[in-house]
């Protein structure tokens, strides 16, 4: 057996789809490992998970927002008015009640999915989170209800991203264990960047130049339910 074969059978032997009988004999743990003592550091978080969330989010260049659930739609509306933005694209599911009154910035609609022209003109994205990682400043998109298809965050140049308090974990291994590993799982940390071009850093390469995230704190959302429009 090659090193090749060994590492695929390894690799098949994990995730479970081996065909029948080619399971290597040592990829199964025994009893004494799986008994084996877990005594490493799980998480590297303190008691105050959210802020350093918050804290770790802005490391990236990102900008985010600490806000009261029942104010989630005067801080989109602020951000929006910051950013000059005439046009965000809600992704389906989003809850109604946190959106903004209409007002200067128009709401459209992801359903039926737009077109990648019409996605580049909107200019921001607004949309929920799976979870969000406190030690790395990480959001993670699982595109559940709220989130949207890859294309909704990767096309405008703006992420607006709303996520609860309580939808933070500490670590690495708590998010993990909260994911669901057959769902298509998108890791955000900051806005799009690369240093490939002489080491000097640019923004907006690969996905949204800006990401703004709002954190949202204790109950209660707003009232206000507005008519999305679609292009």
């Amino acid at each position: 057996m090659t090193a090749r074969e060994e590492i695929l059978g390894r690799i098949r032997a994990a995730i479970g789809n081996e065909p029948p009988g080619v399971r290597p004999a040592d990829a199964v743990p025994t009893p004494a490992q799986s008994a084996a003592p877990r005594a490493y550091l799980r998480s590297h978080a303190g008691p105050e998970v959210t802020e350093l969330f918050a804290e770790r989010v802005a490391d990236y260049r990102a900008v985010v927002g600490r806000v009261a659930a029942a104010d989630v739609p005067a801080a989109i509306a602020s951000a929006a008015a910051d950013l000059g933005l005439a046009a965000i694209v809600v992704a389906p599911g989003f809850p109604p009640s946190w959106l903004p009154a209409p007002g200067p910035v128009m709401l459209l609609a992801d359903d039926p999915p737009l077109s990648v022209a019409d996605l580049d003109r909107c200019g921001a994205a607004l949309t929920t989170a799976a979870l969000g990682i406190a030690v790395t400043g990480t959001i993670v998109l699982d595109a559940g209800a709220g989130q949207g298809r890859r294309a909704l965050t990767l096309v405008p140049d703006v992420h607006l991203c709303v996520l609860r308090a309580d939808q933070i974990e500490p670590d690495v291994p708590d998010a993990l264990a909260r994911l669901d590993p057959g769902r298509p799982l998108t890791f955000i940390s900051g806005p799009s960047a690369t240093s490939d071009i002489e080491l000097q850093r640019v923004e907006g390469v690969h996905g949204p130049r800006t990401l703004h995230v709002i954190i949202a704190e204790g109950d209660g959302v707003g009232a206000v339910l507005p008519v999305v429009r679609q292009l």
